[in-house]
Parts: C-alpha cells; sequence; structure tokens
C-alpha cells in the first residue's frame, strides 16, 4: 500500500514580508520617539521659557540700559548706555561696602558651617547611639522651616531688652550687648544664625558620606594601631573629600546669595554694617526703581558665583581622580 502523497496547491506562495530594518526605517523610530519626548517635554519648555529663560535675557539686556521708574510704561524707551552700570557699581561705596559684607559672610560663616557639619554628622554616625533619629530631626529642621520665621525668631532672642539672651544676662547680674544695633556684632549675629540654620543640610550630606566608606578599611586601620584621630585624618577626611566639597559648593552659593538674614534682622544696618549685594539690588530695583543698575549687580554677583563654583568644582575633579 502505497503512502498518500502531499496534495500542493497551484498558484504562487505567499510569504510574510521581512520588516523594514533599514538606516531609513531606524531613523523613522528615532524621530518619533523624538517628537515624543519633545510633547511630553513641552509644558516645561514652555514654563522654563517664560518665567526663567525670558527673564533672564532681558534683565541681561537691561542691565546695558538706565531702565527705571519712567520706562515702565514704555520699556523701549530704555535709553543703551553700555557698560556704564558696571563701572559706577565699582565707584559706589556702597555696592562695594555690600560685596565685602558678602564675602565677609561667606569666608566665615562657610568654613564654620561645614567644620560643625562634620563634627555632629561623626558624633551622630559613631558616638550616639540611643536617640539617634531625634537629634537627626532635631539638627535638620531649621532647613524645612521657614526663613522668615526663623529671622523673626532669632530677632526676638537677640533683642537687648526683652530677648532670651538678655533676660539671662540679667538673672546673672549683666547687661546683654545690643547685637544687632551694633556695626562690630550685627555680622556675626547673622553669621550664628545660618550657620545654626545651615548646619542640617550640611549634617545629612556628610552622615551619607561617613556610612558610604567601607568599615573594612576602618577596621584595618584600627588593627595597624590608628587611634581615633588618626582615622579621622587619615582614612575619614580623605575619603569625605568628594562629599565635603559638594557641601561646601552649596553652601557657598547659598551664601553668597544671602538676602532674608539682614532684610528681616538688621535692614542692613546699622550703617550698612550688614548690607549684602543681594540686599542692596533689592533696594535699588524696588525701592528706587533703578532696574538696570540693580541688573548689573545681579550679573556681577551671578559671575562672581560662577567663578567660585568651576574653582570648587575643579578642586572637587582634580581630588576625586
Amino acid at each position: 500500500m502505497s503512502a498518500p502523497t502531499a496534495t500542493v496547491p497551484k498558484g504562487p506562495v505567499e510569504t510574510a514580508k521581512p520588516t523594514p530594518s533599514g538606516p531609513r526605517s531606524r531613523r523613522r523610530r528615532a524621530g518619533v520617539q523624538q517628537l515624543a519626548g519633545w510633547l511630553f517635554s513641552t509644558p516645561f519648555l514652555v514654563l522654563f521659557a517664560v518665567f526663567m529663560a525670558l527673564p533672564i535675557i532681558a534683565t541681561l539686556v537691561m542691565s546695558f540700559t538706565d531702565f527705571g521708574l519712567r520706562n515702565v510704561t514704555d520699556p523701549l524707551s530704555a535709553e543703551f548706555i553700555g557698560l556704564e552700570n558696571y563701572t559706577k557699581l565699582f565707584q559706589d561705596d556702597k555696592f562695594l561696602k555690600s560685596l565685602f559684607n558678602t564675602a565677609y559672610f561667606v569666608v566665615v560663616g562657610v568654613p564654620l558651617t561645614i567644620g560643625a557639619g562634620l563634627v555632629i554628622a561623626v558624633l551622630l554616625n559613631n558616638g550616639i547611639d540611643r536617640m539617634r533619629t531625634f537629634f537627626r530631626i532635631g539638627f535638620y529642621a531649621p532647613v524645612v522651616t521657614s526663613i522668615v520665621a526663623i529671622a523673626v525668631v532669632w530677632r526676638f532672642v537677640l533683642d537687648p531688652a526683652d530677648g532670651l539672651i538678655a533676660g539671662l544676662a540679667t538673672e546673672l547680674g549683666m547687661t546683654a550687648p545690643d547685637f544687632l544695633g551694633s556695626e562690630t556684632l550685627a555680622m556675626p549675629s547673622l553669621i550664628v544664625m545660618a550657620i545654626w540654620r545651615n548646619l542640617g543640610t550640611v549634617m545629612v550630606l556628610l552622615i551619607a558620606g561617613l556610612q558610604a566608606i567601607p568599615q573594612d578599611v576602618r577596621e584595618a586601620a584600627r588593627l595597624d594601631g590608628a587611634g581615633a584621630w588618626h582615622e579621622f585624618r587619615l582614612i575619614t577626611v580623605p575619603l569625605l573629600r568628594p562629599t565635603l566639597l559638594y557641601a561646601t559648593v552649596i553652601t557657598t552659593i547659598g551664601y553668597l546669595n544671602v538676602f532674608e538674614e539682614p532684610f528681616v534682622m538688621t535692614n542692613g544696618g546699622p550703617s550698612n554694617s550688614t548690607l549684602t549685594v543681594s540686599l542692596n539690588m533689592y533696594r535699588e530695583g524696588f525701592n528706587f526703581f533703578h532696574m538696570g543698575y540693580a541688573s548689573a549687580m545681579a550679573y556681577v554677583l551671578f559671575v562672581a558665583i560662577m567663578g567660585i563654583t568651576v574653582l570648587q568644582l575643579r578642586l572637587l575633579k582634580d581630588n576625586t581622580k
């Protein structure tokens, strides 16, 4: 008995068409993906252009004009004066005083903030076992509290008549100085308040850096006879250097922009001893409406922040190779 033979249908045989995978198809798919990405990004791009990019460009253009109160109704009537605002800045004693005060605030405040944050981070990471979370929250709470509210509270604390320090001094038979009314003590008082407020940010960053240090490195150092100080100086600080420099960068940027503390607590006084660049800029722009002059201040401060940040990031890059 012979096996049945398969019947082959007559006519052309249909085969599956291969999916196009050439350069044109890949470009088409990439174009579709890019279009989808741009569509999803459109809301952010519109908001960024309207509220960030355009004001930045307008401010830059304004810094080369004499834009003031008379140009509010017709901004295009402002006269182009070139670099006159910038040259005038460095002949302005008030601006030079505010520049010095800002540099003083940064030079003194940043190292003290980083140093205090490092000490507290090491203690919380190693030395305090009980209530560690409570202390972390306590140190970080000022960071998430309104700076205006903090400044108002500190102004009452430092009040020479009814403040907390004045009350304690009276109980001890002493007289508390007028911290915010003294040209000598006003800026150090603001620096102390700024350190207290920004301590939590530095502490959190450094605790994260400390917990990233391998334990076997510490154990090896202890086996080699290193004490607590040598371990801190030779192991902890070198391995923590990238985190320290990052904390220094963001703290420096924040301190260069200091505004709320002198605005609320001293209004730049006494005798402009706490007048900072940001506060001076605010006065020129919104009190006297010298918008072109204030815009020039803003860009001088921007260049200073950019230069210091690039320098610090260069140090970070050179020390983490």
